[in-house]
């Protein structure tokens, strides 16, 4: 077993612990989707601060709730339509509260670029979700594309934890908006791919006619 295949494991059992931990307590998922969403604002408000290697920690908290929610409510049986809706909505404002505290970051130091560059961060983040989400109200699936919502969250917590910000800003800015235009291009095919497919049987009918 390799070292990163331990580690995974380790870290799997970590959390099995923790979710039949929460799901004994009968502490409901909605509940620890919304703790996430407070710890995530603590956290911009590190950001905020320049408390950077801090803001890293409590990011990685708020990551282990939203593992967790998830998988409480598999194990409690209380998966529904709305928290699977509830858990998006908040995992938006999360990532808007974490980008904003940096907004004001760069805003209070001055560096008017990197206030620019936070901004397309945000817009790349948001459109991510949205174009999957307005994808698949015409195709079955949309998932193609690196930067999702996991990705940028390791890559926040390692920019904070190693002051690497910066450079973290600009892999997310440029994945994140190819990850949209990666899944346009899908969606513009599975669409001509299936209404193509809803052609040929009519034009089956009409030739025997």
């Amino acid at each position: 077993m390799t070292y990163t295949r331990a580690i995974g494991v380790a870290c799997n059992k970590v959390i099995l612990l923790i979710v039949r931990w929460l799901a004994l307590a009968k502490i409901h998922p909605n509940v620890l989707t919304f703790i996430g969403l407070l710890i995530n604002v603590a956290a911009a408000v590190l950001l905020a601060s320049g408390r950077f290697m801090a803001a890293g920690f409590v990011i990685t908290g708020a990551a282990i709730f939203d593992m967790v929610d998830g998988r409480v409510a598999r194990e409690t049986n209380t998966v529904t339509r709305f928290g699977g809706f509830f858990d998006s909505v908040l995992d938006r404002y999360s990532d808007l509260a974490l980008l904003m505290g940096l907004l004001v970051y760069y805003a209070s130091i001055d560096r008017f670029f990197y206030i620019i560059l936070t901004a397309i961060v945000m817009t790349g983040s948001v459109m991510v979700s949205y174009t999957r989400a307005r994808a698949e109200n015409v195709i079955p699936l949309c998932k193609v594309g690196f930067m999702e919502r996991p990705e940028r969250i390791v890559l926040l917590i390692i920019g904070a934890l190693f002051d690497r910000m910066a450079p973290v800003l600009w892999v997310i800015a440029v994945l994140s908006n190819l990850t949209v235009i990666h899944r346009m291009g899908h969606t513009w095919q599975e669409t001509k791919r299936l209404e193509e497919a809803q052609l040929r049987p009519a034009a089956g009918i009409s030739h025997r006619k």
